[in-house]
């Protein structure tokens, strides 16, 4: 197993990029049908991972503040993970299978193997629950989940949670459809229950990988609740593929709070790209460049609202 990565803080905050998309990498980019790839479709994913890849070592070392790392799966991305280990760069891999609407582990039984293997710096889990979901599939996730964030803190392996929480329609139909104001009024006392529900269950991230808020008071709120009981936790703030001037808004009230410690950003960073290089209509070199660049536009508008 690695060294205790380093911890990311306000003042030193970690910057990923995202790359462990999955199912609907292959769906979406590569018109993977039913999660089974060809074989040619499958080499395609696994160059576009490095590709994009490529674009960080070089971006890296022109961060204003803090560190990067890079979130990649072992399914199309094991190259990768290969080349990152040889770097200072912070390497975190998921765990859970891709596309589910409740968490299920990616390699069952063998999945703590999996991890001993790699040897990563985070393992990540996405999460996507909702209080008003059925309380009877709530329990059951929470009781998946447990067991994963013990054996993982026995480890030694920190545990990086990514948490989605969807809206409902009876959610959404109280803001007249309006997914900007469900975001805004309704989602962040969501996100604090839900996380409330999961700390009570025993579910322990060491970060909380979260959507973002749309105001300085939400954002507090939910660190609030993820410290609470002086629980020594962190958040990151996730990309969701928004528009850039979405998640700018999302980094400038995220930055400058204690409690905020980087990003995680993929498809709004690279997806562009990847889709102009498999069209033919941009070169390696250029995708590379474009990756690099909006990696670092979002890494120096975190490091300026930070103050």
């Amino acid at each position: 197993m690695n060294a205790a990565p380093r911890a990311p803080t306000h003042d030193d905050p970690l910057f990923i990029l995202a790359m462990d998309q999955r199912e609907s990498f292959g769906r979406t980019l590569f018109a993977v049908e039913r999660y089974e790839p060809t074989s040619d479709q499958l080499a395609a994913m696994k160059q576009a991972k490095s590709l994009i890849y490529r674009a960080l070592p070089g971006a890296s070392t022109r961060l204003a503040l803090g560190h990067a790392g890079v979130l990649v799966d072992e399914r199309y991305g094991q190259a990768v993970i290969d080349a990152a280990r040889d770097t200072t760069l912070t390497l975190a891999v998921p765990i859970e299978q891709s596309g589910r609407d409740w968490f299920e582990l990616e390699w069952g039984d063998q999945w703590l193997e999996h991890i001993r293997r790699v040897g990563p710096d985070y393992a990540k889990v996405l999460v996507r629950d909702n209080p008003a979901y059925d309380e009877g599939e709530r329990r059951s996730q929470f009781a998946r989940l447990a067991p994963v964030s013990d054996a993982l803190h026995r480890e030694g392996v920190p545990f990086l949670c990514e948490l989605l929480v969807p809206a409902t329609p009876e959610q959404l139909a109280s803001v007249n459809g309006d997914g900007y104001a469900y975001d805004r009024d309704v989602r962040p006392e969501l996100v604090a229950q839900v996380i409330g529900d999961s700390q009570r269950a025993g579910v322990e991230p060491t970060i909380w990988k979260v959507e973002g808020l749309e105001t300085g008071d939400a954002a507090l709120a939910i660190i609030e609740q993820i410290r609470a009981g002086g629980r020594a936790t962190d958040a990151i703030l996730l990309g969701r593929d928004a528009p850039a001037e979405r998640l700018n808004h999302w980094l400038d009230v995220a930055a400058p709070l204690h409690g905020f410690v980087g990003f995680a950003i993929g498809r709004s960073i690279w997806e562009d790209a990847i889709r102009q290089w498999r069209a033919n209509r941009m070169s390696e070199d250029a995708v590379v460049a474009q990756i690099g660049e909006r990696y670092l536009a979002f890494a120096d508008r975190w490091a300026a609202a930070a103050g």
